[in-house]
């Protein structure tokens, strides 16, 4: 009966398969990269913003110039712009691997901002009393900021996780591969209905499990049962 089903799609178990692995692949791999840099860049933000621990103007000012630049850029467009780029990192242009290096592009800034957004929500008081008790930089930043954030921080990676899956989709630019490329390869340039009707579904149950894990555990970052 299974086999009757994949002969319907016209498509091999194999080959659907490897495209969620591909997807799964591209999608955490430069999830994990992003998220370590939009970090970065997001307590650099708060903290050299106007009235930050750390107030500097000149360096706000160009990393918040830079972020809103790339933000600006259509991901089909960062795709084909940054070849060379990618080129240089994973020695090729095309490819799954290829493909991670203008996708952590993409979700590093767009991340940034949810992180920015995340980390100014923490009361302003709980900060000041940390100073007040002579805590350093780095410790507010751990001890403080952090904890406080972390349901937001963590919605804020499941928005950006979701993201990054519809992102994947262009990813067939390059041969990146995964389930959005299958639906639009072999589901909506050869007329296969079934198969496009299929691939949604996998993706509607890939963000329907990716939000509800991101709720449950945010719900456990904020102490509730």
């Amino acid at each position: 009966m299974i086999n009757e089903f994949f002969k319907y799609l016209h498509v091999s178990p194999s080959m659907l398969s490897l495209c969620a692995t591909q997807t799964l692949y591209m999608v955490f791999v430069s999830l994990f990269i992003g998220s370590f840099f939009a970090l970065i860049l997001s307590f650099l933000l708060v903290l050299t913003r106007e009235g930050g621990i750390k107030e500097n103007k000149v360096v706000f000012f160009i990393l918040n110039t830079v972020i809103n630049v790339v933000r600006s850029v259509p991901f089909i467009i960062l795709l084909v712009f940054i070849l060379p780029v990618t080129k240089a990192i994973v020695g090729t242009r095309i490819g799954t691997t290829a493909a991670l290096v203008p996708l952590t592009t993409f979700i590093t800034p767009y991340l940034s901002r949810l992180f920015e957004n995340s980390l100014l929500g923490v009361n302003r008081g709980i900060i000041e009393a940390a100073k007040a008790m002579g805590a350093s930089t780095f410790q507010i930043i751990v001890h403080f900021i952090l904890p406080e954030a972390k349901a937001s921080l963590i919605l804020s990676v499941t928005i950006g996780t979701i993201t990054l899956l519809g992102a994947t989709a262009m990813a067939g630019v390059i041969g990146g591969g995964g389930v959005g490329d299958l639906a639009l390869t072999y589901g909506y340039e050869r007329m296969n209905f079934p198969l496009m009707l299929f691939t949604v579904i996998v993706l509607v149950v890939f963000v329907q499990i990716i939000q509800s894990a991101g709720n449950f555990l945010a719900a456990k970052a904020r102490g509730h049962k």
